[in-house]
């Protein structure tokens, strides 16, 4: 009897792949507190786990299908994962106040520069995307 755990996880149902997809993830969350725990860089575990499955998926390790499904759905929830955050600094608003022109000085520039980051880099994926699409539609037509 030749079973493949890999085919099983693929060929189940709904709740089992999504659950497999997201304890992966949770297994490079993981992968992330260790480094932090062991590394003695200013870097928090998190970013740690985001370039470990990044360089996971690079390397194919994983494959993108394996994750895709749940980290949609991830980012689809992402501002509502804000709210404790959100709610713990409105607690500490009154210990704010006298930095406020600070934090709006820190926060305003900031803004401004992941903008204008996003911004381009999506600029450059676009034209990127559309040049390959022309080179591969001009080799089709030779």
């Amino acid at each position: 009897m030749d079973y493949n755990f890999d085919l099983a996880v693929r060929q189940g149902g709904f709740f089992t792949n999504h659950l497999f997809q997201f304890a992966r993830i949770l297994a490079f969350c993981f992968l992330g507190e260790v480094c932090h725990a062991v590394l003695p860089l200013p870097v928090p575990a998190s970013v740690y786990g985001l370039v470990l499955l990044l360089l996971a998926l690079n390397f194919r390790l994983i494959r993108l299908e394996d994750v895709k499904e749940v980290g949609v759905f991830l980012t689809g929830i992402f501002p509502l994962l804000f709210v404790p955050a959100a709610a713990g600094v409105m607690e500490l608003w009154a210990e704010m106040g006298e930095m406020l022109l600070p934090i709006i000085i820190a926060i305003i520039p900031v803004t401004v520069l992941v903008m204008v980051t996003a911004g381009k880099t999506t600029q450059a994926l676009t034209s990127r995307k559309k040049n390959k699409e022309t080179a591969a539609n001009d080799g089709i037509a030779e």
